[in-house]
């Protein structure tokens, strides 16, 4: 019974919101706007989960003495900012948003810098001319950073007109092939789910 209830409501919802895009009718944006409104109820429940789990982590890490001092400040700042907002709310001049803009946006931004030597690392290693597509794409890619920085214009002036070219053309067309693969693969892990095939959710290997 705990695997055929969540398979049978995994069924049935997936029938049905596969069937509403065949449907052109006022029952289809009723019955639209009635699952999104389940959709954001669940969606709140899972976000209750993921933050009990993750202070039940942090919790043990603590205990087994593994970075207790980081460890207790994501706890603090993930019971801090909801609390603030329980209090104080959530208008401009409000503790949270002094919380957000002062300290959690700050952070964010320095997170995201990071990301540029990471950025940088994956292009040292991908840039390496060890056979002819790596050479063709370090080509490119040596072409589009020249001609997006300053100096492009003064080596040669068309520069734009063939970063457009490689935009419209190869870039575009790779991109599409991607987006193709991505949509298949998600039609056949729905599908998988949809018939059961696919139970990792409930804990299955």
């Amino acid at each position: 019974m705990r695997k055929f209830l969540p398979i049978s409501v995994s069924f049935v919802f997936g029938v049905l919101m596969f069937a509403l895009w065949f449907e052109d009718s006022e029952s289809r944006s009723m019955l639209h706007f009635t699952l999104i409104d389940y959709w954001q109820i669940i969606f709140a429940f899972g976000l209750l989960v993921g933050v009990v789990s993750f202070i039940s982590v942090a919790s043990r890490k603590i205990s087994r003495g593994e970075e207790p001092f980081y460890n207790g400040v994501l706890i603090f700042g993930a019971l801090l900012m909801p609390t603030l907002a329980m209090i104080d709310g959530l208008q401009p001049n409000s503790y949270f948003q002094w919380m957000f803009e002062n300290v959690q946006a700050p952070m964010q931004s320095s997170v995201f810098a990071l990301l540029a030597f990471f950025v940088a690392s994956a292009a040292f290693r991908g840039f390496r001319a060890r056979n002819a597509q790596s050479i063709i794409l370090l080509l490119v890619a040596l072409i589009v950073i020249i001609g997006r920085a300053p100096m492009g214009e003064f080596v040669w002036g068309g520069f734009d007109e063939l970063i457009q070219w490689i935009r419209d053309f190869p870039s575009t067309s790779a991109k599409r092939a991607v987006l193709i693969g991505i949509g298949l693969g998600s039609v056949t892990t729905s599908l998988r789910v949809i018939f059961g095939v696919e139970r990792t959710y409930l804990g299955e290997r």
